[in-house]
């Protein structure tokens, strides 16, 4: 009889532990899916992205870390587009600028840096942005402290000129790379050593991603997240943000061999 009552007591508590088990989330983007559960395996019904088992799910504590070095003149496509992509596939974006002055970009746009490189953390990814680039690329302070990085970044990330701050702080000898089709020839002046392609989405060189002009920085930004999240998370950003231009392994990928135009 003890043994009965046991076992009825057990059974529930079994079924509700399976059931809790097999609960699925969606993987962070930012949205008001972030804070849902499901029952079954399959596409978020929000955001489109594939549902993980909740005991999958990435500890806010260690998510992909990258940080946007900003400065006065930076193009707003060139660093808001790959944000809104880091964003929705949960990693954590932090902004940097040599203060923590507010700055313009394009003359439009006022943005409040988080941190100044007096007191920036390190993170996984570095990525500069292109616009009135000789802000950092005359400035010995901010290159020496690029530098100062180097030991503790995982990947660089740059989108159009933001190429020229790599290059000034030594990051670009040697590799293939590419910049907005206007600066292909001056790059390759200023950094001789590398290769600098023109006609071409994004180049990785594996730990060195460098992109094309302003809009390509989205291209290169969903590549970044295919490779560290999967193709699955970096097609549902897409999705999620109804960019259809974006076609998976565009681009130069030199740890692959392949390129597509």
């Amino acid at each position: 009889m003890k043994r009965l009552f046991l076992l009825f007591v057990f059974i529930p508590y079994l079924a509700f532990a399976q059931a809790d088990a097999a609960r699925y989330v969606c993987p962070p983007c930012n949205n008001v899916c972030d804070t849902l559960t499901f029952q079954q395996p399959g596409q978020c019904p929000h955001c489109g992205m594939t549902l993980i088992a909740k005991n999958q799910q990435v500890p806010k504590d260690q998510k992909t870390t990258i940080c946007f070095y900003l400065y006065d003149g930076v193009e707003v496509l060139d660093f808001a587009g790959p944000m809104e992509v880091f964003s929705y596939a949960g990693f954590k974006v932090i902004t940097v600028a040599k203060t923590k002055a507010p700055l313009l970009s394009q003359g439009i746009l006022k943005i409040i840096p988080d941190y100044s490189i007096k007191d920036a953390p390190q993170t996984d990814i570095f990525a500069v942005f292109g616009g009135s680039d000789d802000v950092a690329v005359n400035d010995p302070e901010v290159i020496s402290w690029i530098q100062s990085r180097e030991k503790f970044t995982k990947n660089y990330f740059s989108v159009c000129t933001g190429a020229f701050i790599l290059g000034k702080a030594g990051l670009l000898d040697k590799l293939t790379v590419t910049t907005f089709h206007k600066s292909i020839v001056n790059l390759q002046k200023v950094v001789p050593t590398a290769k600098v392609l023109k006609d071409v989405r994004y180049v990785d060189n594996g730990r060195v991603i460098t992109t094309a002009g302003i809009s390509a920085g989205i291209d290169g930004a969903l590549h970044l997240v295919s490779k560290l999240r999967g193709k699955e998370v970096a097609i549902a950003v897409a999705k999620h943000m109804e960019y259809d231009k974006y076609i998976p392994e565009q681009g130069m990928d030199l740890t692959t061999n392949t390129l597509n135009h």
